[in-house]
């Protein structure tokens, strides 16, 4: 495929989905921040969205670079780019400027840009991704061998610890969902099935702290032991022993888990993270607190009703009800003024993205560019998934933003990075060997 031609090869499905989430979500800052007595212009630089205006059009710059960069670079650079981001992961921590508590931004204002900030560790995802394909497409084992396992793992949770030593746990968090990228190469699934098994315990535990926990308990136990029998029952002669042994152990796993509940609560957690989770619960609990943001959150979606108050009518919005409307919470901002439709429209965007990136991680012919593909979804998923789920009391609270859609040059960028790199891979599939 000659380079001139990438264009006729790239999937403008994507790029459609793409310019879509862009629009919608600058118009939505501008419509989070809008001030009826002022009526400032959508453009202007006092505000959010004439700032986001900047970070598109340099976003654009951008794509025009990662798209114009030889396809082989990215492989064969995926380690120097992932240390260059460690390093400036480790750098921001003696130099970055802190901001709500985490010590995660470069002040750009030094070098001449006054009022800009970067995080690194918006940057370091897509480096990440690259690591990781660099590394599985260098190895022909499948990633259940324990070594596969311990180096793919040090690759994700180097940059996960330097994130959390700034302070941003959130951040940190999305590198969990790079797992996922494991099990399309051959990490056993049924790990995945506990880990969901025992993250949904963990929630459920959290409403028995208080009420009738003895009884929580004693039914867990009741329920294992049934299941072990049940299972000892109806698998295979070979495997009945394996499978209810294992079911007992998860059993016991869960019981654990319930007793050390206060323990991890109370011991563990920060007193700010452990009411994020207490919030979970019951938003109530503290609703001037730590669950106004929640509480608020689902007013102002739940008042947009089927259609919507209309573009600039959103009450919740104009009084400044819900904090970080423009970042964090922009959703609510959808719900509030297009009501049950808008935020349809948004999230049937974000699926229709996740399913065209899977097919195009499929169809690719190298490892590489395969496990990037699916790295690219397992973050947009996570950060789609969360963000929403948060804003409607379904996730804690954890300031990760709406991938495209939410304010912010350094979210923006590291987004569109990331998924025009596949883009460029997937335009020049037919020029790399199956593996």
């Amino acid at each position: 495929m000659r380079e001139n031609k990438l264009h006729h090869s790239i999937d403008w499905s994507i790029v459609a989905i793409y310019l879509a989430l862009l629009l919608f979500g600058w118009i939505n800052i501008y419509a989070a921040v809008y001030d009826p007595e002022v009526k400032q212009s959508i453009f202007s630089m006092d505000y959010n969205s004439g700032k986001q205006l900047v970070w598109i059009f340099a976003s654009g710059i951008l794509i025009v670079f990662v798209l114009a960069v030889d396809f082989r670079i990215y492989e064969q650079y995926a380690f120097i780019i992932y240390g260059f981001l460690i390093f400036l992961l480790i750098l921001v921590l003696f130099v970055g400027v802190e901001i709500a508590g985490s010590r995660s931004w470069f002040d750009l204002g030094v070098i001449g840009f006054p009022g800009a900030r970067l995080q690194p560790a918006e940057f370091a995802k897509f480096g990440t991704a690259l690591a990781l394909s660099g590394y599985l497409n260098s190895t022909n084992k499948r990633a259940d061998e324990p070594i596969v396992l311990i180096i793919s793992f040090a690759i994700l949770a180097l940059p996960a610890a330097l994130i959390i030593l700034q302070g941003d746990t959130g951040s940190a968090l999305v590198y969990s969902s790079l797992v996922l990228v494991l099990y399309r190469e051959g990490f056993p699934g049924v790990i995945l099935v506990v880990g969901v098994i025992l993250v949904s315990f963990f929630v459920v535990t959290l409403f028995f702290r208080e009420d009738s926990f003895d009884t929580f308990i004693t039914s867990v136990a009741i329920l294992g032991v049934v299941a072990s029998l049940v299972s000892y029952l109806l698998v295979n002669k070979r495997k009945k022993i394996k499978v209810a042994v294992s079911v007992f152990v998860v059993t016991l796993m869960l019981i654990f888990m319930a007793f050390s509940m206060d323990y991890i609560l109370v011991n563990i957690l920060k007193p700010h993270q452990r009411a994020r989770i207490e919030v979970l619960v019951d938003p109530y609990k503290d609703p001037k607190g730590s669950g106004w943001n929640v509480i608020q959150s689902k007013v102002a979606i739940g008042s947009g009703g089927f259609g919507g108050k209309g573009f600039l009518q959103g009450t919740q919005t104009k009084f400044d009800f819900v904090p970080e409307q423009s970042t964090d919470f922009i959703f609510c901002t959808v719900g509030e003024e297009y009501g049950w439709i808008g935020s349809m429209i948004i999230i049937s965007l974000f699926t229709t993205l996740l399913f065209r990136v899977v097919a195009l991680a499929e169809r690719q012919k190298s490892r590489f560019a395969r496990v990037y593909g699916y790295s690219v979804a397992s973050i947009i998923f996570f950060h789609f998934t969360i963000n929403i789920g948060m804003t409607i009391g379904l996730f804690p609270v954890i300031g990760i933003p709406l991938p495209y859609f939410s304010y912010g040059g350094s979210s923006l960028w590291s987004f569109t990075i990331l998924l025009f790199i596949l883009l460029k891979l997937d335009g020049h599939r037919s020029q790399v060997l199956a593996r």
